[in-house]
């Protein structure tokens, strides 16, 4: 079993297949830096999806299961449905599964499913529109999310999971209604404490809602109970509603963090290896792979990048708030090019 310097293999490989987007959410890629005059990467620099498929099948063999497609947005990549039926054909793989905004995906659901994706998560920050307008950058309501919601339960890409990043002072007041909204619905609503990713999203620890006081107020409504996860390095804690109506999850990174369990490994739109959410560099493989490598030396190269690897950003974060310091402010690669 190949393990990296902490004993954690890999089991997740998480794919940005775009660094563009159609939102411009503050948390991860404000309008004001990256406006119209922004310049992302050209399509030559994008990993083609014969080559994404190509290290797909070399992760799967160095451990990978579970694959889920990202972006930026992933899909604003066009014809992403056929990268989709590609991997789907990939042996190995158990959990074929995709991140996104939910614009287009009301568009897009059906194209997914007959390609093979097995489910999806849908981020929705808040119900409350002028709330979810200011947060997503373009003014954009939430109906055309949960439209996208619906279609994608009409043709089976289930379960569906909701996720929401909570700003204290900016939609932390209405966690409940999301709660109330999705209770019942078959859905898994998960609550995500706004962390730290990159440089630019302006972070501070006042603006963390605490998971333990997601729960409380979720409590004081609706009664719930700690579900055990339903494997190791499932990052979200599991809570059920007392009354049977549905769960949710709380991805608690910056107050209860589990770098300990952590099994991704992220490539970046360009072919860069990515060992955590957090890192500032990552491993060039579409370079050695373009100039002619084999499957066996990119598994090689692969094989040394993972087994080097002894990040715990999240762990570390949490040492330097506990012992009452400040964070300290590195250099980290942005979000939207790595995906969550």
């Amino acid at each position: 079993m190949l393990l990296d310097k902490l004993n954690r293999p890999v089991r997740d490989l998480r794919i940005s297949v775009t660094d563009r987007c159609n939102f411009r959410c503050p948390y991860c890629m404000p309008a004001e830096i990256y406006g119209d005059k922004y310049e992302f990467l050209p399509k030559a620099d994008l990993l083609t999806f014969e080559e994404t498929t190509r290290l797909v099948r070399i992760f799967v063999r160095l451990g990978v299961t579970k694959i889920r497609l990202t972006g930026g947005e992933p899909l604003v990549r066009q014809d992403v449905e056929k990268l989709v039926a590609m991997l789907a054909q990939v042996e190995g793989i158990e959990d074929l599964t995709l991140t996104t905004n939910g614009f287009l995906l009301a568009e897009k659901a059906r194209a997914l499913k007959e390609a093979g994706l097995m489910r999806v998560t849908v981020s929705l920050d808040s119900l409350d529109d002028e709330v979810f307008k200011r947060m997503n950058g373009r003014g954009h309501g939430t109906k055309r999310v949960l439209a996208g919601i619906r279609a994608a339960e009409e043709v089976g890409l289930r379960p569906i999971k909701i996720n929401a990043v909570v700003q204290r002072g900016v939609n932390d007041h209405t966690i409940v209604d999301l709660a109330r909204h999705f209770r019942g619905t078959g859905h898994i609503l998960r609550f995500i404490e706004f962390m730290d990713v990159g440089t630019i999203n302006g972070w501070k620890m006042e603006q963390v809602v605490p998971a333990a006081e997601i729960v409380r107020r979720i409590n004081e409504v609706f009664p719930i109970e700690p579900v055990e996860r339903s494997h190791r390095s499932e990052v979200a804690s599991r809570y059920r509603y007392a009354d049977g109506q549905g769960e949710i999850g709380i991805i608690s990174s910056v107050t209860e963090p589990f770098c300990g369990d952590c099994v991704r490994s992220r490539l970046s739109p360009n072919g860069r290896i990515f060992t955590c959410l957090f890192a500032a560099n990552g491993h060039d493989i579409r370079g050695p792979m373009r100039a002619g490598e084999s499957d066996a030396e990119l598994e090689a190269r692969l094989h040394r990048v993972w087994g080097l690897r002894a990040d715990r950003y999240s762990e570390e974060r949490y040492q330097m708030l506990k012992a009452g310091v400040g964070v300290e402010q590195r250099k980290k690669i942005e979000m939207f090019q790595i995906g969550g």
